[in-house]
């Protein structure tokens, strides 16, 4: 993936210990108080959050349905969020039980229903780079011009999975080869990944990734809602230049693109190519629907420590579907050091 503002400008060692990946869920709701679900805000060690939605379910007795998250949280990271479980008779069991070494609860509070995927308000990280080298000005400078112009706002390598496999085992499966029930999701969101990223590479190409071409679809600031195409003017500028608004770029699912002119003529020019229109035509079969992302990512609250000369802590929050990896690209190449998830 190129970047936004030029080369590389260091190389260091992430995840050398999980504690140097720490990520905390931001809550979109408050607990109502009764309910017959109980919210537990658990912080984990080095444990994804599939297995600990299991663990949590023998603990509670119930079935690994019973159990609910906001969103999935890496392995080889120190994470906090939240799991619902379903207590219908409203008796939690001993807590004791449930807390280990790699797992402890922050907080328990009754809630009225199951907690749906997506119902967070983004994430907190706060991340140390080790075995850091590279100008030290020009890390400053870097980090100093993301915090005031943004950065592209890739679809991460997780989407990808191992050695980019994912997208090869989408065109397989649009191919006709049969996948288990919940690999095709996965897969399904690594088509469209892969899609939105090239179209993300050709705005970054004609310097369009953050100034919006005509013909623009733009999405609100915080939300998922957009508007648009409409004329250019002051106002939009503006909204632009505020953070209030961002350029947009697709999802792809059937239905035709809302992008007019000069910006769906880029993302058709992007889009060419034999596999590309494989991936197209796969995911408006399985029924997905046009949807839209924002082009341009404004890490909130971006600040960053040297702890000694080679070892640099960021702390940043992303709202929800962004990742902290598209920070650490627009620095430079950060190894990571926890091996395959």
């Amino acid at each position: 993936m190129p970047r936004a503002f030029g080369a590389s400008v260091l190389s260091a060692r992430i995840r050398t210990a999980p504690e140097d990946f720490f990520v905390e869920e931001l809550p979109g709701f408050e607990p109502s108080g009764e309910g017959e679900h109980l919210l537990l805000t658990v912080e984990k060690r080095g444990m994804n959050t599939a297995f600990a939605a299991k663990r949590i379910a023998a603990w509670a007795a119930i079935a690994d349905m019973g159990v609910g998250y906001a969103g999935l949280k890496d392995r080889h990271a120190v994470t906090r969020q939240r799991f619902s479980v379903h207590l219908p008779r409203k008796v939690a069991p001993d807590m004791g039980g449930l807390a280990s070494d790699d797992l402890k609860v922050i907080d328990a509070s009754w809630h009225s229903r199951k907690l749906p995927r997506g119902a967070l308000a983004g994430n907190r990280f706060a991340l140390v780079l080790r075995q850091v080298e590279g100008n030290r000005q020009a890390i400053d400078a870097r980090l100093a011009e993301i915090a005031a112009h943004g950065l592209p706002n890739w679809f991460g390598e997780q989407r990808f999975g191992r050695d980019g496999g994912n997208v090869a085992a989408a065109l397989a499966m649009f191919g006709g080869r049969r996948v288990r029930r919940e690999q095709r999701s996965i897969l399904l969101s690594a088509a469209r990944s892969e899609l939105f990223n090239r179209v993300l590479s050709a705005r970054l190409a004609d310097g369009s990734w953050n100034r919006g071409l005509e013909g623009e679809v733009w999405m609100l600031a915080g939300s998922r809602s957009v508007f648009g195409p409409e004329p250019w003017s002051e106002t939009l500028a503006q909204r632009l230049a505020d953070f209030d608004i961002h350029p947009t770029g697709p999802l792809w699912g059937a239905g035709a693109s809302r992008a007019q002119a000069a910006a769906h003529a880029c993302e058709d020019a992007a889009l060419q190519g034999e596999d590309a229109r494989a991936l197209k035509t796969g995911l408006e079969q399985e029924g997905l629907r046009q949807e839209r992302r924002a082009l341009r990512l404004r890490p909130d609250g971006l600040a960053w420590e040297w702890l000694d000369a080679s070892t640099l802590k960021v702390g940043f929050a992303l709202p929800p579907g962004s990742y902290a990896t598209a920070v650490l690209h627009e620095l430079g190449d950060a190894a990571d050091a926890s091996g395959p998830a």
